[in-house]
């Protein structure tokens, strides 16, 4: 989350919707190319996907509720450290023949350096003794790549508000693997002045933890001096866990006054006191050591690199002012915002941002939104690029930190630079209340931006943009609707609503009507390990469990989480076309298997991975086959659109190369599948009931990445109660069955039985990098809940549950045994 904040320009998502409103968005950030003179990157650019849904409801007249729920998913490479290039951080790295970059090579290693202590460069960079070219004082970034990473945060407000004043408490949380931050905020707002001044406060406080788990290969290259290892502590003989927390306190003053009937301004102070642990366990400095009395024969010295984790100060204060003007043109029916502001620390930080938006209107429902954005800061007190020393490094690589300074980082994110961008926004409301946006924004970061120029070097220079898409539903607008047209009281789909974890089971009332819908739905695996329908014993999985090679690990849990839209749409009475984008993410922890032989890389399979972004795209056309009075049958043909990632590959660590995450951690198929369902319901008085058939035809043998998933056949039945006017209740059975995975990665991965660049096995894998182990055939019990407002301002909002009980897996292979499934469904119909 640091490092989001850091990133200027990410997108900046509402912190709360309006009054009674849903909304959903999708953003992805996509770095460029680096810099790297002479060497090319293996590794891809760093990505982030985020999503965000966001409720805002009334509760009563005066009390209203906001909750918001954001996932952003991290991969790709980031500079872990500066160096000059003669040092030669990025180059692949050459053993046994084979190539790798298997972790940032950042280690201590001999330099040259002339009179004024510059770099030198050599014929042979990797023999001292070779000849001297000359001095060569460029910089690089050494980049690092990392695994997929996931944060998930959640928080919430309860706002009470009288006639000319507001109060509100909120408070929420945010996780990732190696960091947990918890957060309050109470806050108010008072009006007078007939309302056309405003006064807002508030003050928060943020408690993080830190336990980040170190590379376990790049650790080995780190010097150390005596401050850092206060913070280091040894877990076993071969990984550091850095423990440490930090704390912050903020607050906030604002005022807005309205001018006239077109323009009002806003102007916010806030200040922020951090105190705790400030570094980057994964940020690296490079020290130039030289000796000045190691002077060579031909007059340049001999000095070493070396690499210490960054240091900075143990407290922060921090203010930003913010001014914003909003002016409204009548003769365009546009409206103007222009925000200025200016955050300054005592870290020697001043950055100034200037945004200008034209916010214009356009028929039939369409805003075109054009922006402008101008950023730019000074440098920290304690960055550099690179640190010179004129020492000899220690033979034991330990220092002594008196002979340091009390402060050093060369994260960029704390040079001096400037970024510029463009962007645009475009909004189309569909129906009253209800508003998709699509929005790009390319970004241009360099250091010769920076405001009176003396930025960072033009090695750090890179562009990046930020694409997003967003629905947002205004339930008021929607509520007025229905008091509009009072024939559609009760106005829904034919008949009553299968269980929340059923699709494809209704088409919409006539043609002309449109549902937005939101279905989350949440998978676990947990608890033994199986074979077919019995409890594997660990030698087994051992010697049987991953092919044709020993099996070192099978996974303690795995957990996906899926977030989809339903947009539907009646062309005639008889047909409802769909749309369903697909938001994935997946964690999967993993354990050794007791007996299996010594591992040569035991850190791959414990601890855990995390996947997620955009999964595949569903296109549904659903049309009705008969239909009489309590009896209806509708079939559903389909296909999947491969949108979802099939590549995504574990970190270059622990010797084993640029390999695949396992199969079932890739966020989609990789191939068109078609997906048809037969669906019957029926209903009598307060008695509902169906069936359904579905399935999952892959049509291609292999995707891109080499490999299919089995087929799938369902058949599920159910029988409902409707227990009063808005509540009913389900019960249901379901069978399923599903093939093993067809053909394998077409690249190195752990269950490939290659080798890694030293010559270990690679085949070191776990039950999930065995294509047999996936698939088979399970029974399953649901109990579910259906809730629908039958009027008043939410009347037409439908909300589903359904929890899926296992009561028989029958697996293919290896594999964990199902803890459950839940699903939920919201949706509105207009």
């Amino acid at each position: 989350m640091a490092a989001a904040l850091l990133l200027p320009g990410l997108i900046a998502l509402p912190a709360y919707a309006g009054d009674d409103e849903v909304s959903f968005q999708y953003g992805h950030y996509q770095e460029g190319k680096r810099q790297l003179f002479n060497a090319k990157s293996q590794f891809n650019p760093i990505e982030v996907d985020t999503l965000q849904g966001n409720a805002n409801i009334k509760l009563s007249e005066r009390i209203k509720f906001a909750f918001n729920y954001t996932q952003d998913t991290w991969s790709g490479a980031t500079p872990i450290t500066t160096a000059p290039v003669v040092r030669q951080g990025n180059r692949l790295r050459v053993d046994n023949d084979i190539h790798s970059g298997a972790s940032p090579l950042i280690g201590a290693s001999a330099g040259i350096f002339d009179k004024h202590f510059n770099p030198v460069s050599l014929s042979d960079p990797a023999n001292p003794d070779s000849t001297v070219i000359g001095s060569d004082t460029r910089l690089v970034h050494t980049l690092s790549y990392a695994s997929p990473e996931t944060r998930k945060q959640s928080d919430f407000k309860i706002s009470y508000d009288w006639d000319t004043a507001a109060v509100h408490i909120g408070g929420g949380l945010s996780i990732e693997n190696d960091y947990e931050s918890r957060f309050g905020n109470v806050g108010g707002r008072w009006d007078f002045n007939q309302k056309l001044t405003s006064v807002s406060a508030s003050v928060s406080y943020t408690n993080s933890h830190t336990q980040a788990l170190l590379d376990h290969d790049a650790q080995t290259y780190y010097s150390s001096n005596n401050s850092q290892l206060d913070k280091l502590i040894h877990s076993d003989v071969d990984a550091n866990v850095l423990i440490a927390n930090k704390t912050d306190w903020s607050t906030h003053l604002g005022l807005t006054q309205i001018i006239n009937k077109n323009a009002l301004v806003n102007f916010n102070v806030g200040y922020t006191y951090s105190s705790g642990f400030m570094e980057n366990p994964y940020k690296a400095v490079t020290f130039a050591f030289v000796d000045p009395s190691a002077v060579r024969p031909d007059g340049n010295y001999n000095g070493t690199y070396a690499v210490l984790r960054e240091q900075r100060p143990d407290e922060r204060n921090q203010w930003t002012e913010n001014l914003r003007y909003v002016q409204h043109i009548d003769g365009l029916d546009a409206a103007v915002h222009v925000d200025y502001r200016f955050f300054h620390d005592d870290w020697g930080i001043n950055a100034h941002t200037f945004d200008v938006d034209w916010v214009q209107p356009l028929s039939n429902g369409w805003t075109i939104t054009p922006k402008f954005r101008y950023y730019s800061q000074s440098a920290a007190d304690f960055y550099q690029p690179l640190f010179l020393t004129q020492q000899r490094l220690p033979d034991n690589g330990r220092l002594d930190a008196s002979t340091l300074p009390s402060n050093y980082a060369s994260d960029h994110r704390l040079s001096a630079y400037g970024t510029l961008s463009g962007g645009i926004t475009l909004s189309k409301q569909f129906a009253k209340g209800v508003n998709f946006e699509v929005g790009f924004e390319y970004y241009s970061h360099a250091g010769a931006l920076k405001l009176g120029g003396g930025g960072e070097g033009s090695y750090a220079d890179f562009n990046y943009y930020v694409a997003n898409a967003a629905m947002k539903v205004n339930l008021d607008a929607l509520a007025s609707t229905h008091s509009e047209h009072s024939h559609h009281t009760g106005h829904s789909t034919h008949g009553a609503h299968a269980p929340a974890g059923i699709m494809f089971d209704h088409i919409l009332h006539k043609a002309g009507d449109v549902m937005v819908g939101y279905r989350y739905m949440y998978a676990n695996q947990a608890g033994a390990s199986l074979h077919g329908d019995s409890v594997a014993r660990d030698l087994d999985i051992a010697s049987l469990g991953c092919k044709n090679h020993p099996c070192a690990s099978t996974p303690t849990y795995m957990t996906m989480h899926m977030h989809m839209l339903d947009l539907m749409v009646a062309p005639t009475d008889w047909l409802t076309l769909m749309l369903m984008p697909q938001f994935v993410d997946m964690s999967m922890n993993m354990r050794e298997v007791t007996g299996a032989d010594e591992d040569p890389n035991p850190h791959q399979h414990s601890g855990g991975h995390s996947t997620g972004g955009i999964g595949d795209t569903g296109l549904y056309a659903i049309g009705k086959l008969f239909a009489s009075k309590g009896h209806r049958i509708n079939l559903s043909l389909g296909i999947s659109v491969p949108t979802g990632d099939v590549g995504i590959k574990l970190r270059d660590a622990h010797k084993l190369g640029d390999v695949f995450i396992h199969y079932g951690m890739q966020l989609g198929s990789g191939t068109w599948d078609f997906k048809p369902a037969l669906t019957y319901t029926g209903e009598a008085d307060k008695w509902s009931w169906g069936a359904q058939l579905s399935g999952t035809k892959r049509l291609a043998s292999k995707n891109t990445s080499g490999f299919a998933f089995g087929d799938l056949f369902q058949a599920t039945a159910w029988g409902g109660y409707q227990l009063n006017s808005w509540l009913a209740a389900s019960l249901r059975g379901v069978y399923s069955v599903q093939g093993t995975v067809k053909g394998e990665f077409n690249g190195a991965h752990l269950g490939d039985g290659g080798e890694s660049f030293d010559g270990t096995p690679r085949s070191w894998g776990g039950t999930e990098d065995a294509t047999a182990n996936y698939g088979g055939r399970f029974w399953d019990v649901g109990f579910g809940v259906s809730a629908s407002v039958p009027s008043g301002d939410l009347q037409g909002n439908r909300l589903s549950f359904e929890w899926l009980q296992p009561v028989h897996d029958d697996v293919n292979g290896y594999q964990v045994e199902r803890d459950g499934a839940l699903s939920a469904n919201w949706s509105y119909m207009f």
